[in-house]
């Protein structure tokens, strides 16, 4: 055990020694890496601060359910019962005085509310379901409308529709992306091994010739590209990080002229592990792949 710890320590020193070595060299191919792996992460971040935004527009993902005119209390309770045994997500009671006060509070309407008659407006439930997918809002706008004294269900299904199909596009081209700049950095380390072993490869052959096996000449080369890939991880997440505090002040500007609150999501710290991880996995493998193929052609 302490013959192989001692392996693996020397093998991180040496691939330490190599990454520091140039660190020139060693900062370009942690920039082209970081930047690889910054355009899907900066795609999904897209995404789920898209979702969050659409999550917390008004009406977006939400069913209102509009009582007759002469449903009374009694109905209302029985409508709050039927939803609390169907648990479909949260909801509030809109009573219609409440409705009127509103509407009259918009602009240009305090003139034509005063001049009704009567409060022409219903009693109402607006329900926010647990599940936001279109299927699951279209059945359960159908169920509210088959409950007694329900006059009208209100469901933007078409919008909500749109809005998934530009989300699962949108994670498709994340997910390609993230494919095409995962082989990128597997291409890089690749490309940087290969010059690590061509440039000593007298260094390699007399190892050989002394018994040293393929794993202890592959190991710091294993270790290099690990650690190569997983600081390239941490320069993106630093890219994002950076991208998303320059963004965030005019990204909530621009909610507050729409009336609302939004503050732009950032990578968590679980992200950035895992994606200090995804790099240094990406580049173990560009190096395994590459110690495999060159060490074969020294004798």
């Amino acid at each position: 055990m302490t013959t192989w710890l001692v392996q693996h320590l020397t093998a991180i020193r040496d691939a330490l020694r190599r990454l520091f070595g140039a660190p020139l060299n060693t900062l370009l191919s942690l920039l082209v890496i970081g930047v690889a792996l910054t355009l899907p992460t900066a795609g999904w971040l897209a995404i789920e601060n898209l979702r969050a935004v659409a999550g917390d527009t008004p009406g977006v993902q939400q069913i209102s359910i509009f009582l007759t005119l002469e449903a009374g209390q009694p109905e209302v309770a029985e409508i709050e019962l039927r939803l609390q045994q169907a648990k479909p997500g949260s909801w509030r009671y809109v009573p219609r005085n409440e409705a009127l006060i509103r509407l009259r509070e918009s602009a240009g309407m305090t003139e034509i509310i005063g001049s009704l008659p009567k409060n022409p407006l219903p009693d109402a439930f607006v329900v926010t379901p647990a599940d936001a997918q279109p299927e699951s809002l279209e059945l359960l706008a159908k169920t509210f409308a088959n409950w007694p004294k329900v006059a009208h269900v209100q469901l933007d299904s078409a919008w909500v529709k749109r809005l998934d199909a530009l989300l699962r596009l949108g994670k498709l081209i994340v997910v390609l992306l993230a494919v095409l700049f995962a082989g990128a950095l597997v291409a890089i380390t690749f490309n940087t091994i290969r010059l690590q072993i061509l440039a000593q490869a007298a260094e390699i052959e007399v190892a050989k010739l002394i018994g040293a096996t393929n794993s202890y000449i592959q190991r710091p080369l294993h270790y290099f590209g690990m650690l190569q890939g997983a600081l390239g991880g941490l320069c993106a997440a630093l890219l994002v990080g950076t991208g998303s505090y320059f963004l965030t002040p005019p990204v909530a500007e621009l909610a507050q002229l729409y009336g609302g609150t939004f503050t732009l999501q950032g990578l968590s710290t679980t992200d950035i592990v895992a994606l200090t991880a995804i790099g240094g996995g990406l580049g173990w493998l560009g190096a395994k792949i590459s110690a495999l193929i060159h060490l074969r052609r020294i004798s």
